[in-house]
């Protein structure tokens, strides 16, 4: 049986004319506002197996002759230091990767906005930093009378008080690096300037979760409101289409609680908001026309809530996270009726420290760590931490070895070779942990690679661990979190350090 259950053919012809048809309502412009991520989706391919996580930029380009692109982070993110997931990096770091991105796909960036701006010291910093790169770099700051005093927010005084973006096409694509990045404002912003000048335009949305036309419960959907626990999404019913077309579709709170205020808003605009009736109207989301085995998506989705469930342990042990965001996805994992075990890999990453001699994954704290990897035919592979690599090296290299058919009594490393490594780590740079973590052990896996000819076929097997599950039972150290990420394996841990060191590199 095939494990994909998503079609990106059929949704990106679905999508690309989705787009056009709402692109001909507007005489002018189109604002569209780009929700979740255009590159490097990972989210959508983890719930939505065969999703290319770069689909949608592929359907951008198809429309770069029509479109421009608008970049919007908050000041705020900024200021605190927001982490991408999926990259581990902030999010104005993320910006900037977006715009290399966009430019590897012949796509430039018309404009940055910074929302959200009240001069905070590191927005500044990263203004400048854009600028200096020859990067258009625009500033909103708290449109004045949002939410509840229209009169105020459609005004000189409100939307009129931010800098107008020049924009060149008739579809303008509004994105950012996550939620909460100010792109409505800015979408409204821009209409307001733009019917102030005599142009017709317009705005939608693209959010490709929840997906409006499944159920409410259905595993996709609740997968969103695990992975934006720590903001509260949470999925509701539209109470406004089905009120005006008696039809039930799905959205999320924030959509549906701000609807009647962007109604007014676009009222107040182009003194004509009857286009939309619900906040369902103003999406263009063709998802679920891409699900072609709704049995292995709903699967899918689940084992991503439970990796959600796992990383929110995780955080809230690092301090990231409060105890409100673990609890509500606790509470979706256990609506379906799932567990923590149900990850295949979970049960014998335990089993190896528990068969070490320790009663409770507690009592490791100081010394052992285990890891197991799922591999593509199901094989189950194990490995742990001693005194010459760390646990994700271990299972690494043992999951090459596997995948690979190399026995396992065979070393792909030579002694000397490690203890040359821990020498240096040691004698020279003075650290305290000399064992080799992942980067080291791949690094010297590659330099052994040119004399050794096992080593070499290992080699070759590393990116056939790409999308494979693998749970740690404890918090791996940055840089082994780092290159775990470049291998695209799908990671989760138990939420204990492995030290009781707390400065940990």
């Amino acid at each position: 049986m095939s494990n994909y259950g998503f079609d990106n053919e059929i949704y990106l012809e679905k999508q690309t004319e989705a787009i056009l048809e709402k692109l001909k309502l507007f005489p002018d412009k189109l604002y569209l506002e780009f929700g979740g991520k255009l590159f490097f989706d990972y989210h959508a391919s983890r719930v939505l197996p065969g999703f290319d996580p770069n689909i949608k930029i592929k359907l951008l380009h198809r429309l770069k002759d029509k479109a421009d692109i608008i970049l919007c982070v908050s000041a705020r993110d900024i200021e605190r230091k927001k982490i991408r997931a999926d990259f581990g990096i902030t999010y104005d770091m993320d910006v900037l990767k977006l715009i290399d991105d966009f430019r590897e796909w012949g796509l430039d960036v018309a404009g940055v906005v910074i929302t959200l701006f009240d001069s905070q010291p590191s927005a500044i910093h990263f203004k400048n930093k854009l600028e200096r790169r020859g990067i258009k770099t625009y500033t909103h700051r708290f449109t004045k009378g949002y939410p509840a005093d229209v009169d105020t927010i459609v005004s000189d005084e409100g939307y009129g008080a931010n800098e107008y973006i020049e924009t060149n096409n008739e579809l303008v694509i509004v994105t950012a690096p996550g939620p909460a990045s100010g792109k409505l404002a800015t979408c409204l912003s821009q209409l307001y300037h733009d019917y102030k000048e005599g142009l017709k335009s317009g705005y939608a949305k693209f959010e490709t979760f929840p997906i409006w036309n499944l159920p409410l419960n259905h595993p996709v959907n609740i997968a969103y409101e695990a992975a934006t626990a720590d903001i509260r999404d949470f999925n509701m019913i539209d109470p406004f289409h089905l009120e005006a077309y008696g039809e039930t579709t799905v959205n999320y709170n924030r959509d549906v609680e701000i609807f009647p205020v962007i109604k007014r808003i676009l009222d107040k605009i182009t003194s004509d908001s009857s286009i939309y009736k619900s906040p369902t109207d103003m999406g263009v989301n063709k998802a679920k026309f891409g699900i072609v085995d709704d049995e292995i998506v709903q699967k899918a989705a689940k084992q991503e809530i439970i990796r959600r469930y796992f990383w929110y342990n995780v955080e809230y042990a690092k301090g990231n996270c409060d105890k409100e965001t673990l609890t509500r996805s606790e509470v979706l994992m256990k609506n379906l009726n799932l567990s923590p075990e149900d990850r295949k890999v979970v049960l014998p990453a335990r089993k190896v420290v528990n068969e070490r001699g320790a009663d409770t994954i507690e009592d490791t704290y100081e010394s052992l760590c285990a890891a197991a990897i799922e591999l593509h035919d199901g094989t189950i592979v194990t490995g742990k931490n001693s005194c010459l690599m760390d646990a994700a090296s271990s299972v690494i290299l043992n999951a090459i070895k596997t995948v690979a058919g190399i026995p396992d009594n065979i070393h792909l490393l030579s002694p000397n070779i490690i203890e040359s490594i821990q020498r240096l780590k040691g004698d020279v740079l003075g650290e305290k942990i000399i064992a080799l973590n992942l980067e080291e052990t791949l690094i010297a896996l590659s330099i052994s690679a040119t004399t050794n000819p096992t080593a070499q076929l290992a080699l070759s097997n590393l990116k056939k661990l790409e999308d494979c599950e693998v749970h740690f039972t404890h918090i791996q150290s940055p840089t082994d979190e780092k290159a775990l990420r470049k291998l695209g394996v799908n990671v989760t841990a138990d939420p204990y350090f492995p030290s009781k060191n707390l400065f940990i590199i």
